[in-house]
């Protein structure tokens, strides 16, 4: 093989591993974290079935002992860790971080992390954050605001109280939902609030390394942060309770803030790409794309590319940009639609088979629709018109909303209801 050919062989490998925004995915990475690797709910699979059969795709293993909660799943090594309270592994109410074998779904270990969250109605109840896996620790944080360090094998290392120890709180009732930025030596969490807005933690020890103040933040949300990168700064995007916001990574500073007026709660996590922004909260808000503007010295500002538009409102199931199409619920309606990512040009808005919110996440050309009646969806990621082309029910589903976020790895689709974790082949 020549010189020149072996070059373009490279570079057409390289160019097949990046996503739309420029950045490497594989199944290798996993799906560490809520909405994967990269935050994006975009898995790198292919090969995936193209429609599903009359009662859906092969169930592979199903699972017992995730608990009562809404926090997805996350995969890394060969493991799925999530978090629950009462879940029928134990013997008692309280909330766990549970480890299972991503093979068969075996349980290998739970660990108990605190009291299980019963504040407000029942269905307001239970874990909601998703673990985050880095190197041979797991970190999750309980609706109290717990910051919990595991490693791999279930032993706690550390644990931070963000409530107590940063004057942390939330804008909203509901309890803490974060999923941990694990970056490089830190992990970044939000405690809310006008005085730790956001803080950085050694990831060994759980040490405060800087923090961000947000002066009158109304409290932290439910989204977790993205990283963007701004003319070679590091910006730390997120959204709370007052809206989204860049922090310099390097040192914590606070470099611009897109403030709303005040809402039920903030929930969905922002969508990033280059320099772009799109921040979304449902209850009336809307969806918004920002242009991160460099200055100098490692500065960076905001510019609205257009405003909110309520049309784009999207409350708890997220939304997910595929191609050069954003894709989400409306609101909570169980209605999915597609907008412009560049205009928030609505293309279409359609009903599937699901009933009430439904969240998202993207794999080889289509959407996968979790419907919280328990309804799985996949639907064309299309911009020409909304297009299902499968539906099936989940197993375990009817007892609570099904609120947990889909995952999509390695050719299989994963999907939690409350105490049951169910594993399908969507391999062609």
């Amino acid at each position: 093989m020549s010189r020149c050919v072996m070059h373009c062989v490279v570079a057409c490998v390289i160019i097949a591993g990046l996503n739309r925004d420029g950045r490497a995915g594989s199944p290798s990475e996993g799906w560490p974290t809520f909405r994967g690797a990269q935050r994006t709910a975009n898995a790198p699979d292919t090969g995936l079935l193209e429609s599903w059969p009359e009662g859906g795709p092969k169930l592979i293993w199903k699972a017992l002992g995730a608990g009562r909660g809404y926090s997805s799943l996350a995969i890394a090594n060969q493991r799925i860790y999530t978090l629950g309270d009462a879940p029928s592994t134990a013997e008692d109410q309280d909330e766990y971080l549970v480890c299972f074998d991503l093979n068969d779904g075996k349980q290998i270990w739970k660990t108990k992390t605190g009291p299980a969250w019963t504040e407000g109605k029942p269905t307001w109840q239970s874990s909601r954050s998703t673990p985050t896996v880095h190197g041979q620790q797991v970190y999750a944080v309980t609706p109290f605001g717990v910051l919990v360090c595991c490693n791999v094998n279930g032993g706690l290392v550390w644990q931070k109280d963000l409530a107590k120890e940063f004057d942390g709180k939330k804008a909203d009732g509901w309890g803490y939902s974060e999923s941990v930025l694990a970056d490089g030596d830190l992990v970044v969490c939000t405690p809310g609030g006008p005085a730790h807005t956001m803080v950085a933690l050694d990831k060994r020890t759980g040490e405060l390394r800087w923090s961000t103040s947000r002066p009158d933040d109304r409290g932290a949300g439910h989204s977790s942060i993205v990283i963007t990168h701004v003319a070679g700064t590091k910006v730390y995007v997120q959204s709370t309770g007052s809206g989204a916001m860049g922090v310099r990574a390097s040192d914590g500073k606070l470099l611009w803030t897109f403030d709303i007026e005040h809402t039920t709660a903030v929930i969905p996590t922002p969508i990033v790409r280059d320099d772009l922004v799109f921040f979304v909260a449902g209850y009336g808000r809307g969806g918004a794309l920002l242009r991160q503007v460099p200055g100098t010295t490692g500065e960076v500002s905001i510019e609205a590319v257009y405003p909110l538009k309520k049309e784009l409102g999207n409350k708890h199931g997220g939304v997910v940009l595929v191609g050069d199409y954003l894709y989400g619920d409306s609101e909570d309606r169980g209605v999915p639609w597609c907008a412009e990512f560049l205009t928030g040009e609505v293309k279409w808005k359609g009903r599937g088979s699901g009933h009430d919110s439904a969240s998202v996440a993207a794999a080889d050309g289509h959407l996968y629709f979790h419907y919280a009646d328990g309804t799985m969806t996949l639907v064309k990621a299309s911009p020409a018109e909304f297009l299902e082309v499968g539906h099936f029910e989940l197993p375990g589903s009817g007892e609570r909303p099904g609120w947990a976020h889909p995952v999509v790895f390695d050719g299989k689709l994963y999907v939690r209801e409350g105490d049951v974790i169910a594993c399908f082949d969507v391999k062609r």
